[in-house]
């Protein structure tokens, strides 16, 4: 029996660390990983790095005839909704452009792909949404999410599509998301404002990865809602984790969006439904409270490592005298 070979793009981010670690925890891949970076921030056991550009058809087209994989997982993406709102060009050319070319490569190497997809592709105005829901984006990020979208559906290429919602957790290297900026804010006793007009199911990196690596195994194809089970608002949240961190709650007061006067427009009664996830995939969401349980166990787990490795302070020894 030939060992898969999987081919994880944007593997320096959030989701791409994630996926490495549960596919080389599985063991029984052949595993290439890819981001824009000079080298990978972290070492992955058993895997080839190779730099690739998503925007850079060439750049796509060599990455996936030196690797020859069964199938791409697509982590790579421009998610800073603002900023995608603001620097559109870059947005496209990223979210929708490289999504096209990861496209074209795939098919001429009869590959499949998995791509990441978002609730922004919907207007937020009757949230939860099912994978049949019709999608009606507000934001720039939300329309280039759904031309990526429609790019692999129209390609031909056996294709899943993994829409999900309020990413969080831990891995090195990568910029903070919510629960990340959140905990650090209430550590240094920072006075926050969370929005409670912000309805959707905050997802654990960790079981989306998870989830992504069902529908390969599982060989699925089409579209599914992978996120958590708690379709909460975003101060609901915070609250859940300034509980479960020991955190002080009295730090975190509400606020509605519309006063934040932000470039992108943000649905509100949003939300995804992920039953045929569960039933197809095998999928188990963690509840809210679950995976900030779990997120805990896994940075106490890295302070206990950093401070293992942290080297031994040299002693005051006196000098003899003469």
């Amino acid at each position: 029996m030939n060992t898969k070979r999987i081919l994880v793009v944007g593997s320096n981010g959030l989701l791409g660390q994630k996926l490495c670690e549960v596919i080389v925890r599985g063991g029984a891949y052949n595993l290439t990983i890819s981001s824009v970076e000079d080298k990978p921030i972290r070492h992955v056991v058993g895997a080839q790095y190779l730099k690739c550009d998503i925007t850079n058809k060439k750049d796509v087209k060599n990455l996936v005839n030196a690797c020859k994989p069964d199938v791409i997982m697509n982590a790579a993406a421009m998610t800073n909704v603002d900023a995608c709102e603001t620097e559109r060009e870059l947005c496209w050319k990223i979210n929708v452009e490289g999504v096209e070319n990861l496209v074209e490569a795939a098919k001429k190497n009869e590959t499949k792909l998995i791509h990441v997809s978002t609730d922004y592709i919907f207007d937020g105005k009757s949230g939860p949404y099912a994978e049949d829901d019709r999608p009606e984006p507000m934001s720039y990020y939300g329309k280039s999410k759904l031309a990526a979208e429609n790019a692999l559906r129209s390609s031909g290429i056996p294709f899943v599509i993994a829409r999900t919602m309020v990413l969080y957790g831990f891995a090195p290297g990568v910029k903070p998301n919510f629960a990340l900026w959140l905990i650090e804010s209430l550590e240094k006793k920072k006075q926050v404002t969370i929005v409670d007009d912000q309805y959707g199911n905050p997802t654990l990196v960790d079981d989306l990865a998870y989830g992504l690596i069902q529908a390969f195994e599982m060989e699925r194809t089409g579209i599914y809602n992978i996120a958590g089970r708690d379709i909460i608002n975003r101060f609901e949240f915070a609250l859940k984790l300034a509980k479960v961190f020991n955190l002080d709650a009295s730090l975190i007061s509400p606020i509605k969006t519309a006063t934040l006067n932000q470039p992108a427009p943000r649905p509100l009664k949003s939300g995804l439904i992920t039953l045929k996830a569960e039933v197809e995939l095998g999928y188990k969401p963690s509840t809210a409270e679950q995976g900030l349980l779990i997120l805990k166990t896994q940075l106490n787990r890295t302070l206990r490592m950093l401070a293992d490795s942290a080297p031994v302070p040299a002693q005051n020894v006196a000098k003899p005298k003469r």
